[in-house]
């Protein structure tokens, strides 16, 4: 009985060395197994932005429409996700005041403040020069009203108190803007300053 546990000792303990050999030392689970891709999500993104050596104004923000996700980046690496939900009107470009669009393209923060039904608001400047320009032209085409304005008061900001559950439904709830769980704004709001960047793709 001994000689037969030593044996299947031997073997495991032979597999197992042999498994490491074959994989340089390193584990040879898949990268988008759940263990791996979950691996911060709950960590605070202070934490994370400290341990790579962040600071406050050292991040920009990506947001991509189609995946209803923000993400928080230095320069091209993903320091952390979050989960967002739209305007009413979620597919395209912002057009117009009133389309319940959220717009696209490259833009910035003009200003940070607490919202007081909504944790806490980053504005973002649009209409820029870019989103005038797609703007007029779209007057001129026809495809838009001449009398159409061209809106504003863009911001990514939270939820009602008590209302997670619009983020968690996938609820698009907004007029064009961008809206998170209060905590996850609240999260957000000590990495930003006036003027960091902002993506938008649809």
């Amino acid at each position: 009985m001994k000689t037969a546990l030593i044996t299947i000792v031997f073997i495991c303990t032979g597999l197992l060395i042999f498994a490491c050999a074959n994989n340089n030392g390193q584990s040879n689970m898949h990268p988008s197994a759940p263990e791996v891709r979950n691996a911060t999500p709950n960590l605070p993104l202070s934490s994370l932005m400290a341990s790579a050596g962040l600071q406050a104004g050292d991040i920009w923000i990506y947001i991509d429409k189609s995946a209803f996700t923000l993400e928080i980046k230095h320069d091209t690496t993903t320091i952390k996700t979050y989960p967002v939900v739209l305007g009413g009107n979620p597919v395209g470009d912002k057009r117009m005041e009133g389309d319940q669009k959220t717009p696209e393209g490259e833009f910035a923060l003009r200003s940070i403040y607490p919202h007081k039904k909504w944790s806490k608001f980053l504005w973002v400047n649009y209409p820029t020069d870019e989103s005038w320009e797609k703007f007029n032209a779209a007057k001129a085409s026809g495809e838009i009203p001449k009398n159409a304005s061209i809106g504003g008061e863009i911001g990514i900001h939270g939820v009602p108190e008590g209302y997670d559950s619009l983020i968690d439904e996938m609820q698009n709830w907004t007029l064009g803007c961008i809206s998170l769980k209060n905590a996850h704004i609240d999260e957000i709001y000590d990495a930003v300053k006036v003027g960091t960047r902002v993506v938008i793709k649809g």
